[in-house]
């Protein structure tokens, strides 16, 4: 279907393409809409896709034939095919009753593809105040005036696991943060390398895949990674030196840009907005 950007500007406060995530405001947004909804119907990830790192199908697609684009809102409702399955509304809108239309889509659409959940997403500017928010920040690391600050303890990088250090024990510790699936992925190989920092020689804090990918426009960016610090050892700067190595990785391999979604007021917000990220706004969501 065609989606026509004079309808859909003044109704998106942040840069964010339904199935793909965040996006900058330069990119070609109304034709990113259009990809996800060709796409929809057959498992394919378009090649600038995140996600294709981490499985060989696409699990969310567009519900293309319920899409609604207007003059004041514009609802576009995907599918989660994974688990119980999810039915997600992203609602851009500016009538009154934008959300309430979105929630009542979305509860129609789960009940119809026997999805488990349905939930809405919306979405704030930049200007909005954090306590409007109930979700994401969405941010944008540059990288064209440089890679920002040095490490301010050693950081290591890793291609295969640093078993000695006790890596195995360390995502186990940070299941809840995306380490143990990312374990799994480094002990099959499919995957960049990974960030350490050590305390007395054991693994403290990660930071990870490290791995670039090439956008709509055919620049490279620097894709998010899972991040954390255990917490016994917070407090001493691994955080803040994981993440510049981080981007002095990033910047060392090409990376014209990083986004990332950081919970509001979580230490990586904190962290991200202290190193002078630019904010492109806020991603909410929830169930209904």
């Amino acid at each position: 279907m065609r989606f026509s950007w004079g309808l859909l500007e003044p109704v998106m406060p942040v840069p964010y393409v339904p199935t793909l995530g965040p996006v900058r405001w330069d990119d070609p947004i109304p034709d990113l809409f259009e990809a996800v909804a060709e796409v929809a119907s057959t498992g394919r990830f378009l090649p600038y896709d995140k996600d294709h790192r981490w499985s060989g199908r696409k699990t969310e697609r567009v519900l293309v034939e319920a899409v609604e684009h207007g003059q004041e809102q514009t609802l576009v409702p995907s599918l989660v095919e994974r688990g119980a399955g999810a039915v997600k509304v992203h609602v851009y809108g500016a009538a009154p009753d934008s959300l309430s239309v979105g929630a009542d889509l979305a509860r129609k659409l789960a009940a119809v593809h026997g999805a488990a959940r349905a939930r809405i997403v919306w979405f704030l500017g930049a200007d909005q105040p954090d306590a409007y928010a109930r979700g994401t920040r969405v941010q944008l690391k540059d990288f064209t005036a440089g890679p920002g600050g040095a490490p301010g303890v050693p950081v290591q990088e890793h291609k295969e696991l640093p078993e000695e250090a006790g890596f195995q024990a360390f995502a186990a510790a940070m299941a809840e943060d995306g380490f143990a699936f990312l374990y799994e992925q480094m002990r099959a190989g499919t995957v960049g390398p990974v960030l350490t920092v050590l305390h007395d020689g054991r693994v403290a804090g990660a930071i990870g895949p490290m791995e670039t990918m090439t956008d709509a426009r055919g620049c490279a960016r620097l894709l998010p990674q899972y991040f954390g610090v255990l917490p016994q050892h917070r407090g001493r700067g691994y955080g803040r030196a994981l993440w510049r190595a981080a981007m002095r990785w990033g910047h060392q391999h090409g990376a014209a840009y990083q986004l990332l979604q950081t919970e509001v007021g979580g230490a990586s917000d904190r962290l991200c907005r202290a190193e002078g990220l630019a904010s492109l706004g806020f991603v909410n969501q929830s169930d209904v």
